[in-house]
């Protein structure tokens, strides 16, 4: 865990954008649209890599769904006439134009393959810096299109980090938050029962 909580404190949280102007849109707005395509990747490629070694949910799920979410953001960079950070030889897995992520998937990957339980704290931070980074994308921009992209995917997230704290949980561990405040976390947490009877309804279901 001290891994973990050690690549919080020095990862820079920084968007950098690739993509032509859109009079539409901000240079904050255009950055989170290209940083959270990578951060999106950043999940799926790190899930696949930690499912391939301990073949257990939530990975096997959850990673199926961050692709989903990658084609989410996809589609705004197509929209708003973006560059999109995952092409040519970016889509690969594990590999990121954005410098922070890129270090980021290395230091993840080595702590995710001590133990399973390191895995599955690892799943958890990913959801939780999501969250945070979401959270703050979508406080920054006016566009409607945007901000429910951001919606959807935040509450994808939420039920993801559920699934990893439940996951702990089974196995004797009580997860901490390490990036989102205790209270945003008991938040999120304790809306288990209202997203599970969601689900039932047929609303929305992930993870």
């Amino acid at each position: 865990m001290k891994v973990l909580t050690s690549i919080v404190a020095v990862i820079v949280i920084s968007a950098t954008s690739y993509g032509q102007r859109s009079d539409s849109l901000s240079e904050n707005e255009m950055q989170g649209i290209v940083y959270m395509r990578e951060e999106e990747k950043l999940a799926r490629d790190i899930y696949d890599s930690l499912y391939a070694k301990w073949q257990v949910n939530p990975f096997g799920n959850i990673r199926k769904n961050e692709q989903i979410h990658m084609n989410r953001m996809k589609a705004l960079i197509v929209s708003y006439k973006l560059a999109d950070p995952v092409t040519d030889g970016n889509e690969k897995p594990g590999i990121f134009l954005n410098a922070s992520l890129q270090k980021y998937y290395s230091e993840l990957i080595h702590s995710g393959s001590q133990s399973l339980n390191e895995a599955l704290k690892v799943g958890a931070m990913i959801e939780e810096l999501d969250i945070s980074d979401l959270n703050r994308y979508q406080k920054s921009t006016v566009s409607k299109p945007v901000s429910e992209t951001y919606a959807y995917l935040k509450m994808a997230s939420e039920n993801h980090l559920r699934a990893f704290v439940r996951r702990l949980k089974a196995n004797g561990i009580n997860y901490l938050p390490i990036i989102l405040t205790t209270r945003e976390f008991e938040d999120i947490i304790n809306t288990d029962k209202e997203e599970q009877n969601k689900c039932r309804e047929g609303k929305y279901c992930e993870g």
